[in-house]
């Protein structure tokens, strides 16, 4: 990946960029194994990375997807708030939205590494806590109207100061969280990680100097926008439109429309969000970081899914958007749940550019994370807090079937918890796991992948829940003839009386014991015309209970041959 004009010969831009994988992967072991919170060592909600003395991203393990375009945005605006005021042993914290994050929950850790007195390199460590005050167990009321109620905010602190950690911003940290000795836990699993960071490229400058280490940064970038670049001018110029439904905010159930204009020049890619309505009431606004990653995702998936992320990749794109609109919320509108919305600014500009890539880019999926939170006491009256995103049925593409039961676009490599873990570190137990086949998928001559069916019964005498599903209405996009997918759904099952209420965003619901939570994600939509699917690809599901006789001959026109 050497440049036409790089002084550095190919080996050694080799052994740095393979240095710099090592490293962002080393960290994200670091985090796995020191961190106190499941959600980050079981389900890995966190993302480790690499940037250049201006900020530039030139490394980022696989982790959370969204966090791809925010680390950028985030250290920038960190620099130019300590610009002059940074030393060697600092460390600093952010978890503000509005300054390139997310939500208050995902705090980001970064620490300027130095060389002699000049920085020549930022690491940083983003990852969700269980709590950081705010409204509700967990931060994220689905009915917020302000990030006010959102929880403890930090935008740009000194956590550390010549290695020394600042004991005033701890105490503040501890007394304004639900659960202080599993954030201080995590915080300081996060400030591990960004240590071994710094000491990894302390070894990289002093084995090949700083000089050689800061053109092999720029070598990669510039490298990696060459190919983006190539891979976009190979396809055809144009604006290419989509347009998607938002199911409520959480504070009222009114649709939103929202609608993207991506047009392709050259080797240029223009994302333009004008015309979204303003921000919502409710907390699935994102702010414009999330907005950037979010079709920075698309972008990475357009000209290079598999190769490392850096800055380069994403060269090529603008992304225009007002200020104010549901993807670009300013303080004090609430982004607790951004997630739910940025998913769907990924979508849109995915829907506009999948006729373009069929094999590549497959119909609408479940989307949402379908996250639920549990909260109470256990057995021993302890409170916990138990956090989990969920996985669905993806879209079919052009060639094959849709994926199952695959985590939403926003996560990327995050994972559910294993039954053993929910059951050892909760009072839950898990009463089925399995594949959503009930509702099915998106029919077509390729179907849409399965989402899943999770029941949890509560063990707890004193417990709650709350969520934030999206496409609970709005179902997964079908493509060329493919049908629609099907819908998530919260379902309650009261151990005491018969009924069974449906849930979709959902500010308070009351538990008790013997009660079953009953989680039901969405299948993906399905590819091309059903009638036109193999015979031997519907035997293979009939036999496997994926669809039942009945619905192969609704869905497909499909009867079986009786033998004999």
């Amino acid at each position: 990946m050497t440049s036409v004009a790089d002084p550095i010969d190919p080996v050694t831009q080799e052994i740095v960029e393979g240095k710099l994988a090592a490293t962002v992967d080393e960290m994200g072991i670091v985090m796995a194994r020191t961190s106190m919170s499941p959600v980050i060592y079981e389900v890995l909600d966190f993302a480790c990375g690499l940037l250049t003395a201006e900020g530039e991203l030139v490394a980022q393990m696989n982790g959370i997807t969204l966090f791809t375009g925010t680390f950028g945005a985030q250290v920038k605006a960190l620099i130019a708030r300590f610009k002059g005021n940074m030393a060697d042993g600092d460390v600093l914290l952010t978890n503000d939205p509005y300054a390139g994050g997310t939500h208050a929950c995902d705090f980001a850790v970064v620490k300027p590494i130095f060389v002699a007195d000049d920085i020549v390199a930022y690491a940083i460590n983003v990852a969700h806590y269980l709590d950081v005050g705010g409204s509700v167990p967990g931060s994220l009321a689905p009915n917020a109207i302000s990030v006010f109620q959102e929880g403890l905010r930090l935008p740009g602190v000194k956590i550390v100061a010549g290695d020394v950690f600042s004991s005033e911003l701890i105490h503040i940290i501890s007394e304004n969280v639900r659960l202080p000795e599993i954030a201080i836990g995590d915080l300081t699993a996060q400030i591990a990680t960004v240590r071994v960071a710094a000491r990894r490229m302390l070894e990289l400058n002093r084995k090949y100097g700083a000089a050689t280490v800061k053109a092999a940064f720029a070598n990669l970038i510039a490298a990696s926008e060459k190919q983006s670049r190539a891979a976009i001018s190979a396809l055809p110029d144009g604006t290419y439109h989509a347009t998607d439904v938002i199911d409520g905010d959480g504070v009222t159930d009114q649709p939103i429309e929202v609608k993207v204009a991506v047009t392709i020049e050259g080797d240029s890619i223009t994302a333009d969000f004008t015309g979204c309505p303003p921000a919502v009431a409710g907390p699935i606004n994102c702010a414009r970081g999330a907005l950037e990653s979010a079709c920075r995702t698309i972008i990475k998936a357009l000209v290079s899914p598999q190769a490392p992320s850096n800055e380069g990749w994403f060269r090529p794109l603008t992304v225009i958007a007002p200020a104010g609109t549901i993807f670009t919320a300013e303080k004090p509108s609430p982004t607790g749940w951004y997630y739910e919305g940025s998913v769907h600014a990924s979508e849109l500009v995915w829907k506009a550019l999948a006729p373009l890539m069929p094999s590549r880019f497959s119909a609408g999926s479940y989307s949402s994370l379908c996250v639920v939170y549990v909260s109470g006491k256990d057995a021993r009256g302890q409170p916990f807090i138990h956090i989990e995103p969920q996985h669905g049925g993806w879209g079919a593409s052009e060639d094959r079937d849709g994926a199952n039961a695959v985590i939403a676009l926003t996560d990327g490599d995050t994972y559910n918890y294993s039954v053993e873990v929910i059951e050892a570190r909760y009072p839950l137990l898990v009463k089925r796991y399995g594949f959503n086949t009930e509702a099915g998928s998106g029919a077509g001559r390729r179907r849409g992948g399965f989402g899943i069916v999770r029941e949890y019964e509560i063990l707890s005498q004193d417990a709650s829940a709350y969520c934030s599903f999206g496409r609970t209405q709005t179902l997964p996009w079908g493509m060329n003839g493919g049908m629609p997918g099907s819908a998530n759904v919260l379902q309650v099952a009261s151990a005491k009386t018969a009924d069974c209420r449906d849930y979709g965003r959902a500010a308070h619901i009351d538990l008790s014991k013997g009660d079953v939570l009953r989680i039901v994600t969405g299948g993906g939509g399905g590819w091309g015309d059903p009638r036109k699917r193999e015979p031997d690809l519907i035997e293979h599901d009939l036999n496997n209970s994926f669809v039942t006789e009945e619905a192969a001959a609704k869905a497909y026109g499909y009867h079986r041959r009786i033998a004999g």
